[in-house]
């Protein structure tokens, strides 16, 4: 589906609809295609006053106790298992993972997490959102 940066909340609700109460959602997407815009689209909807963040340099940013917003751009797949944040992806609530890239997906596969993806390539004010 092709939507503008200003129509992110049908997104949302999506996401919401798949993943009602709460859950894994591996966020796939070029610099700048709106990987954070989309997490604080999502913190808003369900009523957290807090701004989300990027976590670029932290690696996890929480929201009021059931937002988790991951991103291992700098750290990578091995940095976030070493960490012992792959457990973390047990805890109730949503976790969002930045730059989550097929190898990630094939652990948390491996280890028997259920996730829901979502691809955003970007054109301009376009976005288009894969979910699956």
């Amino acid at each position: 589906m092709i939507k503008s940066i200003h129509e992110i909340n049908d997104v949302v609700v999506k996401i919401k609809q798949k993943l009602p109460d709460g859950g894994i959602v591996l966020l796939k997407g070029t610099l700048a295609s709106g990987k954070t815009t989309l997490v604080k689209a999502f913190v808003e909807y369900i009523g957290i006053k807090e701004e989300a963040t990027s976590p670029t340099f932290s690696i996890m940013n929480v929201y009021d106790d059931r937002i988790f917003h991951y991103d291992i751009y700098n750290e990578g797949t091995s940095k976030f298992i070493q960490s012992g944040l792959l457990e973390n992806l047990q805890s109730p609530g949503y976790h969002f993972v930045e730059w989550a890239d097929d190898k990630f997906a094939e652990i948390l596969e491996a280890y028997g997490f259920d996730f829901l993806t979502v691809e955003i390539i970007s054109a301009g004010e376009k976005r288009e959102y894969k979910i699956g």
